[in-house]
């Protein structure tokens, strides 16, 4: 049986850690609410709970300019509120995804988005990720011509059709590519599976992709819809690939959420983009938004996503570029 001092000193100790426990919850809390407290701040911790913009995309929005921004995300990147992320020569910011600062926005949001400005501000920072899709869009539409001889400059000899024919299951009854483009990797499965699915959301591209399989339209089902919310039922399809659309993206993550979703049970992905570079050239040349991605980031957004990678690879490409090649499957 323990001591009484033992006993006293234990209940001691906790009580101790009790307080010091509480002191630096109160500390933290009482640096998030001096961020805060100008309203201008209270105004960019609202937006960027709901969405990831750049310096000049915030400027816009709050009619300020770059370098008041900037003062005011760097106090609220100081209190644990935002996080940013560089991609080349670009800033982004949004709030922290999870922790302390993630918990205290999101006990405030019900109160903020009771105010009228507050949702006329989410209004048009939504507004803004819609120009992004809608430029992302007519790039495409602009190059479709064009596109697969701009491909090949990229990848050189590597052939990414072929790639994602050797992942196909064998079996394979229904087969989706996500951003199919001019449907080069559709075309490269035929007659490798049941039922063959493009998505993408430029009607220039999908008028290539229809020229391709002109004579054999009755093997693939084209559809028009945004990767983010996906004109697919839930598990219609047991193998889906996502080839260099990902960095074209706003929300890579929620591409891969729906990805996940339109996979049935036991079902595979194959997912291929480009490992994180400083190329600033490819934004213009070929309206890249993301500058690559680390494969620890990549990685989280798959499992994120509810997909258990089971093969992955590094694969050299020109320009001084390289590709992750990703294999998950979906449990069940």
């Amino acid at each position: 049986m323990e001591s009484p001092a033992f006993l006293t000193i234990s209940r001691y100790t906790h009580i101790v850690y009790l307080s010091i426990t509480f002191y630096v919850h109160a500390m933290t809390a009482l640096r998030h609410l001096k961020a805060l407290a100008d309203e201008t701040r209270l105004r960019l911790a609202l937006v960027l709970y709901h969405c990831e913009l750049s310096v000049n995309e915030l400027a816009s929005l709050m009619d300020m300019g770059q370098s008041r921004i900037s003062r005011h995300l760097k106090i609220l990147t100081e209190s644990g509120l935002l996080h940013s992320r560089r991609d080349g020569l670009w800033a982004f910011y949004s709030a922290k995804p999870n922790g302390q600062g993630h918990e205290f926005l999101k006990s405030l949001m019900p109160y903020l988005l009771a105010e009228q400005d507050a949702q006329d501000d989410l209004a048009r920072a939504f507004h803004i990720l819609e120009e992004r899709a809608r430029s992302t869009r007519q790039f495409f539409n602009d190059i479709a011509d064009d596109w697969d001889r701009m491909s090949r400059e990229i990848l050189g000899d590597f052939s990414l059709p072929d790639t994602v024919l050797k992942n196909l299951p064998i079996d394979c009854k229904t087969a989706v590519d996500l951003g199919c483009g001019t449907g080069e990797v559709l075309w490269k499965l035929r007659g490798a599976c049941n039922g063959l699915i493009g998505v993408d959301n430029s009607p220039r591209m999908l008028d290539q992709a229809r020229r391709r399989f002109t004579g054999a339209e009755e093997e693939v089902s084209l559809r028009i819809g945004e990767l983010d919310h996906l004109p697919l039922r839930d598990g219609e399809a047991c193998f889906a690939c996502i080839s260099l659309v990902l960095h074209h993206l706003s929300r890579p993550a929620d591409a891969l959420a729906e990805m996940s979703r339109v996979l049935h049970q036991g079902g595979h992905a194959l997912i291929t983009d480009f490992d994180q570079h400083n190329q600033e050239a490819m934004r213009t040349l070929y309206g890249d938004r993301w500058l690559g991605f680390p494969l620890t980031t990549l990685a989280s957004w798959v499992e994120k996503a509810g997909l258990i990678i089971e093969r992955r690879s590094l694969q050299p490409v020109k320009r001084n570029l390289c590709l992750h090649i990703l294999l998950a499957r979906k449990p069940g």
